[in-house]
């Protein structure tokens, strides 16, 4: 469960500030406080609503396990979110969103793949056998591969969230994951349609300030999610582990109590009547020769 969101911290950070009235969004209307100085003001009761039911969503795909991309190539933006989420440990973009990123996840595969064939070369020494010019050329493409791709090197399937700033600049990232059918949770400004996401949280989504306050509310929660998922791993491998370590104890107790099979119990009773029967042969024996002893 996400922390409560309190609607002062949002005020102070100026979530509420929402573009000219002659850029709005018509769907935009119910998220809409008042009109003030030509700016639309959102409705910091509704954000604080929003906020809370993406961060429980979030916070239970983290503690399923999955990842959630981020996505912000806004110049306000970029550092704000590399650094959200590098701490949640999710991948992000935050660069040009390269195309069929999600529609043709294989290929871009393909190009994480050779940023680790690069440095495969560079540690068994082939990369030195290189001329000085193709060197160079790979060093070029490492780097590119790096910037673009980097923050998604661990992301070995496709992401079962976005998160994304500004709904409106990222439109091919939005577009993508519609058709993939990946649910989506973003900021949502003035300008912009909410019904192209399932999750929207309407707010400034221009400001820094803004930006760093709705971000760091949605990583901690799924930081939180990551943990309860630890936990409960945790405490089914200590469970497991009981159960082991029970398992030869009982075991024990077992064939401490346990029959002997007929077999066995069989002959044994064979052994005594047979030991029975040669006992009183010879008793039989000592009382004949001790009866013609008398006679004689």
């Amino acid at each position: 469960m996400a922390n409560k969101v309190e609607v002062k911290e949002l005020l102070d950070a100026g979530v509420h500030f929402g573009h000219l009235t002659r850029r709005w969004n018509p769907n935009m209307a119910p998220y809409i406080y008042m009109e003030r100085n030509g700016i639309h003001i959102i409705n910091l009761y509704k954000s604080a609503a929003k906020m809370q039911e993406a961060g429980d969503a979030l916070n239970k795909i983290a503690a399923s396990g999955r990842k959630i991309l981020f996505v912000a190539t806004k110049k306000q933006a970029k550092e704000i979110v590399a650094e959200h989420a590098t701490r949640a440990n999710m991948p992000f973009i935050t660069e040009r969103w390269p195309g069929g990123m999600l529609t043709n996840f294989i290929t871009i595969r393909k190009a994480v793949k050779k940023m680790a064939t690069i440095d495969r070369m560079k540690k068994d020494g082939t990369f030195n056998t290189l001329s000085k010019k193709e060197r160079l050329q790979v060093d070029r493409l490492r780097a590119k591969l790096d910037k673009n791709l980097g923050s998604i090197a661990d992301m070995s399937r496709l992401p079962a969230a976005l998160f994304v700033v500004d709904i409106t600049r990222e439109h091919i990232a939005v577009k993508e994951a519609q058709k993939l059918n990946i649910p989506i949770f973003a900021m949502v400004d003035t300008n912009s349609d909410p019904r192209e996401v399932e999750y929207m949280i309407p707010s400034n989504d221009d400001a820094s300030k803004s930006i760093d306050k709705v971000v760091s509310y949605v990583s901690d929660a799924i930081i939180e999610g990551l943990s309860e998922r630890k936990s409960t791993k945790d405490a089914k491998d200590d469970s497991k582990e009981e159960k082991t370590a029970k398992a030869p104890k009982a075991k024990k107790s077992q064939e401490d109590v346990e029959v002997p099979s007929t077999d066995a119990a069989d002959k044994k009773a064979m052994k005594e009547a047979k030991k029975d029967v040669k006992l009183e042969s010879k008793q039989e024996t000592l009382d004949k020769a001790a009866s013609n002893e008398e006679e004689e």
